[in-house]
């Protein structure tokens, strides 16, 4: 039997929101690998893990900051020990300082620097607990830009949405609202951005599915075209159902005189 890894379980359980003993009798099941193990759950759940996906694990805050001329902003994942922390003004003043640092960072993942990391010592010195930064990263406008962001109200979740064209920001900040409370969460702008991975692993999982149900592979390939077709329309943020408005598509809400260039969803504890 393969060894199994506690730190391998831990991530399996941030990544389900499933209890630990049957995150580990899937790595067991699944001879250690987290992928094959994921696959396991979904099928013993046939599907309905969607509900547990998007809860938050660990303990931490998201934070965004967006730059006052609009040229840039940075997204923050800052983990404590634990909620108590998480919760108390003096974490939230210093990731809200975090964040702005990020900002002024050159564009993409960002490292910790002495600037970014001198706020988050002087916190853990003065609580005794230890802070760290687990991401962060800096995105830049593109032409002229409107940002839109969200964070929810225990800070765990999180999400920032960058745009061009005519729309408000109070626009943009409800679509950030909606990236944070759809289910299935999305995974790309449009059809075509969603990451090749994602699409890869969800047609090899609904093949096998239909297969496992009698149909022969020729016939289950087809039935499974038909399936992602849907599939595309449920994760692709631009097709989804607007959460405040289901009668309409978040396309609708952006409306033709304006574009989404980007979008993030940061959850706290999640696999980055």
């Amino acid at each position: 039997m393969a060894e199994i890894n506690a730190k391998d379980v831990m991530i399996l359980r941030n990544r389900t929101g499933l209890s630990m003993m049957a995150c580990k009798a899937a790595m067991v099941e699944g001879g250690g690998n987290l992928d094959k193990a994921e696959e396991i759950l979904r099928k013993q759940l046939k599907g309905k893990m969607e509900t547990r996906l998007d809860r938050a694990a660990g303990e931490g805050r998201i934070g965004i900051h967006v730059k006052a001329d609009n040229s840039g902003a940075g997204l923050v994942e800052v983990r404590a020990e634990t909620d108590f922390t998480a919760k108390n003004e003096q974490f939230i003043a210093m990731v809200a300082k975090v964040a702005a640092s990020v900002a002024d960072a050159p564009t993409g993942v960002v490292a910790v620097s002495p600037t970014i990391k001198a706020p988050i010592d002087e916190l853990c010195m003065s609580t005794g607990e230890n802070c760290s930064l687990a991401r962060a990263e800096k995105l830049a406008a593109a032409g002229k830009t409107t940002w839109g962001s969200y964070v929810h109200h225990d800070g765990k979740t999180g999400s920032l949405v960058q745009a061009e064209g005519d729309i408000t920001v109070e626009v943009l900040r409800q679509i950030c609202m909606h990236v944070v409370a759809a289910v299935p969460r999305p995974a790309g702008l449009s059809a075509a951005e969603v990451p090749a991975a994602i699409v890869e692993k969800e047609r090899k999982f609904r093949i096998e599915q239909a297969i496992e149900s009698g149909k022969p592979k020729e016939i289950a390939e087809k039935m499974v075209e038909g399936g992602m077709r849907k599939f595309f329309e449920e994760i692709a943020l631009l097709e989804q159902p607007f959460v405040m408005d289901p009668t309409k598509k978040v396309k609708d809400i952006v409306g033709p005189g304006a574009k989404l260039i980007a979008f993030r969803r940061w959850q706290v504890g999640e696999q980055a």
